[in-house]
């Protein structure tokens, strides 16, 4: 492990050895023995976690050696061990994790006793599941506050697939009539439009457990289910009709629509059919289907919608150029949804199309200031709807030296980055973001969030330097925002092939954080994020010779590949940085697809985006380049300038790159 010490000996001598740390921490010869816990601890290898745990002790990383081996054999710990690894590691990321972990088998054990005594010391509250265990024992002891059954519902919701907890706080809150008939098929509902059917059958379990039988049908053969059948009396069958509905409609949302509207509207009520028209026009809208829109006129009452399908039906109305039913969709959603700055900005813009009077032309001047900024996407919009471009935000007053050396001897940020630069980020990862946003209430201030910040820069550990200065509220600190790593090397290339060198910094902030080795899931490696068959083809086009699958990591080879792609996708789309940047993530085939019907102003086109992760993807990068365009030039920016306008390709130009996978 010698490349290791060497890259960790200035962290441990100026940080995690220093005198003023307070950690007793061992040399790295205890790394390997960490390392092996680790492969152990994922191959449930109880047996070598016990054998190893003596070895670490006295480690700088010892609370998760510890951690790992007993998470391992929790289930079969008494409680006088758990006790005891919760004070040796009292206020620790791993004992608020053990915590977590245990009140979640205490709520599967309904040994409410245990939970209720352990919850009030669980420090980062973040878990759905915990907080649904603690509200029914708060509504079994007759201390749940008011909003207990609406805490119930929501968190129930948000949870993907069928848990223990919030399934079975809803379950008994249902019997205690907190909850109704139609929050439990609504989550059924949800369950279905995201094919999730755990999710459905648990929550249909709740609410006709004598309906499961036909519920499967209902699911796996949603066409033949309502083929089969002529009527729908009554609740249980109406919403089992919705529910094949709803299945159908993901597939198919003309044959969807075509079943509701000449067989099944008339034995819905007036909330099942408005559900099931928002969920048809949902699933028009992303697949940008003219239709979208009408689908979604036929819904009667916009409260009958969530908020996620109202955020559709805005989707389809701006496609639509429907400034009336972006309005009215908007006010339609919950408070909170309301208040995001992606529907904010909306809003404004619906208040100003056409002609505004001067009541409309006040209240978009506020919404638009409520939110404008250099934050994001379209705080950005907001500015320069505002009449104003993008600049640099003054910095904020400089670290003091105390400052600094608070962060430095930080126990959590030390393991934190220990772990990273060992080889261990994901642990490395939470326990910092612990650290700075849950070890105390609303987590650390300002101050204390660039001190972390900057200790995370000075060690290159850019993924976290970033996420803790943008998690400051009354400053911003551009230079840890917007770092620019390896600043010769991505300038000259950038500018060698004539991409600008924001552009790029925007997409390298996005896909890495300037994470030499990162990996994502599908394969893509480096700081540009290239996959390896992307990787050879590019290398051909350019004549790179002689490349192989593992220079992908190299820094300068994966600048030089990624640039040379970004550049022949940029090209490829007529210099629209919007579509290259979905083509970067996605592939060029879906924004070839996605560009075809109205020629669109490109922000309404990148809402459009039917994948979420693109969506969100063509947005930052776009701003990150508005932001890192100020900062290297330091001139004002405009967002706007860069996005432009999206649609079909002109059928007599040619295609620059059509082989560009």
């Amino acid at each position: 492990m010698q490349f290791l010490r060497a890259i960790l000996t200035p962290l441990v001598a100026a940080t995690v050895l220093a005198a003023t740390a307070p950690l007793v921490l061992a040399q790295n010869r205890g790394d390997e023995t960490l390392l092996e816990m680790h492969q152990a601890f994922r191959k449930g290898d109880r047996s070598k976690l016990a054998q190893l745990l003596p070895a670490a002790r006295g480690h700088a990383l010892e609370p998760w050696a510890a951690y790992w081996e007993l998470k391992a054999r929790l289930g079969e710990a008494q409680p006088a061990e758990i006790q005891s690894f919760l004070q040796r590691y009292a206020g620790s990321y791993q004992e608020d994790r053990l915590r977590n972990d245990w009140l979640l088998l205490l709520g599967q054990r309904r040994d409410w006793s245990q939970f209720a005594e352990q919850h009030p010391h669980f420090r980062m509250s973040d878990d759905r599941e915990v907080r649904c265990y603690a509200l029914l024992i708060d509504q079994i002891k007759g201390t749940a506050p008011a909003t207990a059954a609406d805490e119930v519902r929501r968190n129930w919701y948000a949870q993907r697939d069928a848990d223990d907890g919030c399934t079975h706080a809803a379950g008994e809150f249902f019997s205690y009539k907190k909850l109704s008939a139609l929050d439990v098929w609504r989550k059924a509902r949800l369950g279905a439009e995201a094919n999730r059917p755990r999710a459905v059958r648990a929550a249909v379990e709740i609410v006709a457990p004598e309906a499961l039988g036909q519920l499967k049908e209902a699911l796996d053969a949603p066409s033949k289910y309502l083929s089969s059948r002529s009527t729908a009396g009554g609740r249980v069958r109406q919403e089992l009709v919705l529910l094949a509905l709803i299945r159908l409609a993901g597939g198919d949302p003309d044959g969807a629509a075509h079943q509701l509207d000449s067989k099944w509207s008339e034995y819905l009520s007036a909330e099942e059919r408005n559900w099931a028209w928002g969920v048809i026009g949902k699933s028009a809208a992303q697949k940008l289907a003219g239709s979208a829109h009408g689908y979604f006129s036929n819904v009667t009452r916009s409260s009958h919608l969530n908020d996620d399908l109202l955020g559709w039906k805005v989707r389809a109305a701006l496609r639509a150029g429907q400034w009336k039913t972006v309005s009215n969709a908007v006010d339609a959603m919950s408070d909170e949804a309301r208040q995001d700055s992606t529907w904010v900005y909306w809003k404004a813009r619906a208040l100003l199309a056409g002609k505004p009077g001067e009541a409309d032309r006040a209240e978009a001047r506020q919404l638009l200031e409520g939110i404008a900024s250099t934050r994001g996407f379209y705080e950005m919009l907001a500015l320069e709807e505002l009449g104003q471009r993008i600049t640099t935000p003054p910095a904020p007053a400089p670290l003091t030296a105390e400052e600094k050396a608070a962060a430095r001897a930080n126990p959590g940020l030390n393991r934190g980055l220990y772990a990273i630069l060992l080889g261990l980020r994901s642990e490395g990862v939470r326990e910092w973001n612990y650290t700075t946003n849950l070890h105390q209430s609303g987590g650390m201030g300002d101050r204390e969030l660039l001190a972390a910040a900057d200790f995370a820069c000075q060690r290159e550990v850019w993924d976290r330097c970033i996420n803790t200065s943008e998690r400051t509220k009354s400053v911003v600190d551009v230079a840890q925002r917007f770092p620019t790593p390896f600043r010769s090397a991505v300038v000259e290339r950038a500018n060698a092939i004539g991409l600008d060198p924001a552009y790029v910094y925007g997409l390298i902030r996005q896909e890495s954080r300037f994470i030499m080795d990162a990996r994502s899931h599908v394969g893509a490696s480096g700081l540009m994020q290239v996959m390896p068959a992307t990787a050879r083809w590019t290398a051909r086009k350019i004549g790179m010779t002689n490349f192989t699958a593992d220079q992908i990591n190299d820094r300068d080879t994966n600048i030089a590949i990624g640039t040379a792609y970004l550049k022949l996708a940029l090209d490829d789309f007529a210099g629209s940085m919007p579509m290259a940047a979905a083509a970067y993530n996605a592939g060029p085939g879906r924004p070839r697809s996605w560009r075809n019907g109205p020629v669109l102003d490109a922000a309404i086109w990148a809402e459009n985006v039917p994948f979420a992760e693109t969506r969100d993807y063509v947005k930052k990068v776009l701003s990150n380049t508005t932001n890192y365009a100020a900062m290297l030039t330091g001139q004002p920016q405009s967002l706007k300038s860069r996005l432009g306008t999206v649609g079909p390709r002109d059928a007599a130009a040619p295609e620059v790159n059509k082989d560009l996978p």
